[in-house]
């Protein structure tokens, strides 16, 4: 019954990574699709009117070009992608049986890839990636002084790793980092940024075509974003510091007192059940060990039909962590505004007023 039921779960791993393949492979197609669509609106309006914005048939056709590089990314993305799962059976999805349809929803996530690059990878990001990652390293910084720790013997662990730029830049502080992610997206893209690129700035992408509302100059929706900023290369010495894990967080760490450091950033809140991730961490951090947060509380399963999701206040989170888990309360920050894979140049943005905090597992803990 057991190997019955492995078999099944394999199964469904490799339906699920075509599916992921055949998502990056269709982008093409489907923004092709919409391009033809905003192409026949405007021809639908009178000749006079068309002939009153000459600059929008100029963008319409330039999008075609900036379509096609940003399916060239993908593609090259998809390549490598057979050595990523070499120790299992998923890489051998790749035939006819095994394809579900693309459907919008996995068209958004091709889309948001792209748009994480330019986050995690770009010069552009910067700004976002200072709001964000600037908290975690420097706080990192006070808890693990270099004078005082041998920091490749500091052992931090960064659940939603996504593209995996957090984890690089805490390797590069001397830390022993590994990520973990569960999204087959992000994994393929990291896969790519962080062991195939070779090059800084040598990949042209065009993040925002796809967005065609508040739009301030002719030239910012089809502006290109250079990635990546850096080749995401280590010293031989820091290699062995470095891993990503792929899974859900809940199932692949079962080991108790393992990690010096927890680290999340735009995470805590993906949880169906965040308490089942406080316990979580509690569990696999060493007695005396931190956990560092960052982000807001979006509950990324709040209204999501038939999937289960508890949304606490923060208040309520704090409470659960300092009370009945008992950790100690180390830094706290609240209020402090953040953007997320925003577009720096549109005429609308949003904003979240996040949460920062360290807390601490007590050193006595017997867990």
């Amino acid at each position: 019954m057991a190997t019955k039921r492995k078999v099944v779960e394999e199964e469904e791993e490799q339906r699920h990574f075509q599916h992921v393949i055949d998502t990056f492979m269709y982008y093409k197609t489907f923004s092709m699709r919409q391009l033809e669509r905003k192409i026949k609106s405007f021809e639908s309006i009178p000749k006079h009117h068309q002939m009153m914005v000459p600059t929008l048939t100029h963008r319409l056709e330039k999008m075609k070009d900036a379509i096609d590089a940003n399916s060239k990314f993908l593609k090259d993305i998809i390549e490598p992608t057979r050595e990523m799962f070499e120790n299992s059976n998923v890489s051998d999805a790749r035939n006819e049986l095994n394809r579900t349809p693309v459907t919008s929803d996995g068209s958004d996530r091709v889309r948001t890839t792209i748009k994480q690059f330019v986050r995690d990878w770009s010069s552009e990001g910067q700004h976002e990636r200072k709001q964000c990652y600037e908290p975690i390293y420097k706080e990192l910084e006070i808890l693990f002084p270099e004078h005082s720790y041998d920091r490749s013997d500091v052992s931090i662990l960064i659940p939603g790793a996504g593209l995996g730029r957090l984890m690089y830049d805490i390797v590069s502080q001397g830390f022993t980092c590994q990520g973990n992610e569960f999204s087959l997206y992000m994994l393929c893209a990291s896969n790519y940024i962080l062991n195939v690129c070779s090059q800084a700035e040598s990949i042209s992408i065009y993040p925002w075509i796809h967005n065609s509302c508040n739009i301030m100059s002719n030239n910012d929706q089809l502006r290109e974003v250079k990635i990546p900023d850096v080749v995401p290369r280590l010293p031989a010495e820091s290699s062995q510091c470095f891993s990503m894990a792929a899974g859900d967080f809940l199932d692949i760490y079962t080991e108790p007192n393992r990690w010096d450091c927890v680290a999340m950033c735009f995470f805590l809140d993906t949880a169906h059940n965040i308490i089942e991730y406080i316990e979580k961490v509690y569990t696999i951090l060493k007695p005396g060990g931190y956990f560092v947060n960052f982000g807001p509380l979006l509950y990324h399963f709040a209204g999501v039909l038939n999937e289960p999701s508890i949304e606490l206040t923060y208040e309520e989170i704090k409470d659960i962590m300092l009370n009945k888990f008992e950790f100690n309360l180390i830094s706290e920050r609240t209020g402090i505004r953040t953007s997320y894979i925003e577009n720096p140049r549109s005429m609308m943005k949003m904003e979240y007023d996040c949460v920062f905090f360290v807390v601490q597992k007590p050193v006595d803990s017997k867990e």
